[in-house]
C-alpha cells in the first residue's frame, strides 16, 4: 500500500488536467488551487496568474505537490469534473478518475470509500448512452457523498434503474412490472436460464425493499444504503453490457 501518491501519477494527472488543448486554463488552475490552499491552510508556489512557470502543467504539478496525499486525492478527483469542462466527458479524465480510485483509494475520505468507487465509475461509463438514468444515478451519489442517508437517495437510485430498464426492455412500466421483461431480455441476449431466473428473483426482492423503505423515511438503515447502491450499479452495468453485446 502506498504511503503517498507517487509523483509519476501526480505528473500524469497534471498532464491531463492542464493539457494545453483540452485542460483547464491557467487562470482556472490558479483560482482552483487558491481555493484549496485556503481550505487546507497551505502555501502554493503559483498563487497568481500569469505565474512564474514555463507552462500550465508545471504550475499545476508544483501546486499539487504542496498538499498532503488525502488532499491531493480530493483535488484530482474534483478537478476531473471542473465546471470549466462543461459537459465534455473526455476518456482521459474518466480513465484518470478510475485509476485514482483503483490505485489510491486509501487516500479517499471515509464517506467516499464506503461505496466501491471502481464499480461506480465503471457504471457511469456504461450509462453514457442513457443520460436520464445517469443523471439520477449521479444525483443519488452526490447526496450519499454529502451525507444524505434517506429516502431521497433510495428514490433516485430506484428511478435511475427503472428508467434504464424501460429503455432496455422496451416496456414502459414501473420497476415492479419489469421482472418478467428483464428475464426475457437476458435470455434473448444469450444469458443462461439460471442467470435470468436469479436476476428476476433479485429484482423482485429489490423492488420490495425499495417500496418498503421509500414509503417510510424514518426506517431507512444507513448501513444498508451502501449495498443497495452497489447492487443497483451491478444490475445496470451488466444489463447495459448485454444490450451492447
Amino acid at each position: 500500500m502506498f504511503e503517498r501518491i507517487p509523483v509519476t501519477f501526480l505528473s500524469h494527472a497534471a498532464a491531463i488536467l492542464a493539457d494545453s488543448n483540452s485542460g483547464m486554463s491557467g487562470n482556472n488552475i490558479v483560482t482552483a488551487f487558491n481555493a484549496y490552499a485556503l481550505d487546507f491552510d497551505k502555501n502554493i508556489p503559483h498563487a497568481t496568474y500569469p505565474y512564474d512557470a514555463p507552462n500550465k502543467r508545471t504550475a499545476f504539478l508544483a501546486n499539487l505537490q504542496a498538499f498532503e496525499p488525502k488532499q491531493q486525492y480530493k483535488i484530482i478527483k474534483e478537478l476531473c469534473d471542473h465546471r470549466s469542462f462543461g459537459f465534455q466527458k473526455r476518456e482521459e479524465r474518466k480513465a484518470l478518475k478510475l485509476q485514482l480510485a483503483t490505485k489510491y483509494h486509501q487516500f479517499a475520505e471515509l464517506g467516499e470509500t464506503e461505496i466501491n468507487e471502481t464499480l461506480i465509475e465503471e457504471t457511469r461509463h456504461w450509462l453514457q448512452d442513457y443520460p436520464d438514468s445517469l443523471s439520477l444515478f449521479n444525483q443519488a451519489l452526490q447526496k450519499y457523498d454529502g451525507g444524505v442517508f434517506n429516502r431521497n437517495v433510495l428514490d433516485d437510485i430506484r428511478l435511475s434503474l427503472e428508467k434504464l430498464l424501460r429503455k432496455i426492455t422496451g416496456v414502459d412500466k414501473s420497476l415492479e412490472h419489469q421482472v418478467k421483461p428483464v428475464g426475457g431480455f437476458i435470455k434473448d441476449k444469450g444469458g443462461s436460464k439460471e442467470l435470468a431466473n436469479m436476476f428476476m428473483k433479485l429484482l423482485d426482492y429489490y423492488g420490495n425493499y425499495q417500496n418498503e423503505y421509500v414509503k417510510h423515511d424514518d426506517a431507512v438503515i444507513e448501513e444498508e444504503i451502501e449495498i443497495i447502491f452497489e447492487i443497483t450499479a451491478s444490475f445496470m452495468k451488466h444489463l447495459v453490457r448485454l444490450q451492447s453485446a
